[in-house]
């Protein structure tokens, strides 16, 4: 073990039809049977609620990794347990104690988001859990001393100044007003991007999450004749925000993190309004994905991957393979994940002494919104 430092069940087409939730395939060759019968991993993060469909990718994806183990495994199935958050700190911390409580549950994909990793990554490391999580990229997550825990994308150290040289050199942004919802990841983002345009940043504000009358906001953001705006939280309360935005004439280019790249932001916005918008995230473009993720994702699914369910691929693989080798405790796991070094359908997957990914495989993207899609745009280069 590594010492400190410092929903919703979706139904399943095809493949996962065959599985109940986790997968089978009778052609593929049946390998020796790992003592992993009885464990299961978690998924921890919102499976219902504001920000269900983040959460959603996630289980998709974990749920195909399953799918495609149990299919090898048929007579020793590995299970999959959700835990539903609701995007809800507050609903974390009992959340983790009965996943700790579960002697069956050997790993968690997630928690999903910052602020729930907050109040559950505590009591996940002190019952020895391997966190994996695909989404959470507030920065000092990994800084806490929880020795269990391991990211699959950059954080925000990484992706908020990728985003303010995509606002200087791109945008060619000037004046630029910084808003976040103030919560972990929106305000800890945020920051990282304030704190990179130094000069350029003529205003900052607070939203509420759920806030539906942004007036007063919109109008500090007309008189200081902003030409950028950066947001800093999740897809409802971002498209509410941008929608309020164009509605009151407002024509600044609007700029906000991964919490964002979902089609919630364009229905939340509407079409017209989201036009134009540049999304940021430190996760792969999940039809970049290799190994084919994507063809075998839509043949399982119905419908292409999204955001996170690539990393949530990944992370379930790495747990999985543990279990295959015979590690099935969680101090045995989590000395597997530590350790693991393999490519991904994300890329290279190795992590540092902290529970990051090495430097070299984190590379942040900028995405466009165009015509009711969130398209790839181009990576961000490194400074």
């Amino acid at each position: 073990m590594r010492t400190p430092a410092v929903r919703t069940r979706w139904t399943l087409t095809a493949l996962l039809g065959l599985a109940a939730l986790a997968g089978c395939d009778a052609a593929a060759p049946v390998a020796a049977q790992p003592a992993a019968c009885d464990r299961a991993v978690a998924v921890f993060g919102p499976l219902s609620g504001d920000s269900a469909d983040l959460g959603g990718n996630i289980r998709s994806g974990a749920a195909l990794a399953f799918a495609e183990y149990n299919q090898r495994h048929p007579d020793c199935q590995a299970r999959l347990l959700d835990f539903d958050s609701q995007a809800d700190p507050k609903q974390a911390p009992a959340l983790a104690q009965r996943l700790v409580a579960d002697p069956r549950i050997v790993g968690v994909i997630g928690p999903a988001f910052s602020g729930e990793s907050e109040a559950a990554g505590p009591l996940l490391a002190q019952g020895g859990v391997p966190i994996l999580t695909t989404s959470a990229t507030r920065t000092n997550l990994s800084l806490r001393g929880w020795a269990t825990f391991h990211r699959l994308l950059g954080n925000d150290a990484a992706q908020g100044p990728a985003a303010a040289r995509y606002i200087d050199a791109v945008l060619r942004g000037r004046k630029v007003f910084v808003i976040d919802d103030g919560g972990a990841y929106g305000q800890g983002l945020a920051d990282e991007v304030a704190a990179t345009l130094s000069g350029r940043v003529v205003q900052r504000a607070v939203v509420a999450p759920r806030q539906l009358d942004f007036s007063a906001v919109v109008s500090q953001i007309h008189s200081a004749g902003a030409d950028v705006v950066f947001y800093g939280g999740y897809y409802s309360g971002a498209g509410t925000l941008l929608h309020a935005m164009r509605q009151a004439g407002v024509k600044a280019v609007f700029v906000a993190g991964d919490g964002v790249k979902d089609a919630g932001f364009i229905r939340a916005a509407g079409v017209t309004a989201a036009q134009g918008a540049i999304i940021t995230c430190a996760c792969l473009p999940p039809e970049r994905a290799s190994g084919g993720f994507p063809e075998r994702y839509r043949a399982a699914f119905g419908r292409d991957a999204a955001t996170y369910s690539a990393e949530a691929y990944d992370a379930a693989t790495i747990l999985l393979s543990g279990l295959e080798a015979g590690h099935t405790d969680r101090d045995a796991l989590e000395r597997w994940v530590d350790a693991y070094t393999a490519d991904g359908v994300t890329g290279r997957i190795q992590f540092t002494p902290q529970g990051e990914l090495v430097d070299g495989a984190v590379v942040v993207w900028a995405y466009r919104v165009h015509d009711g899609l969130v398209t790839t745009d181009q990576q961000i280069p490194k400074p």
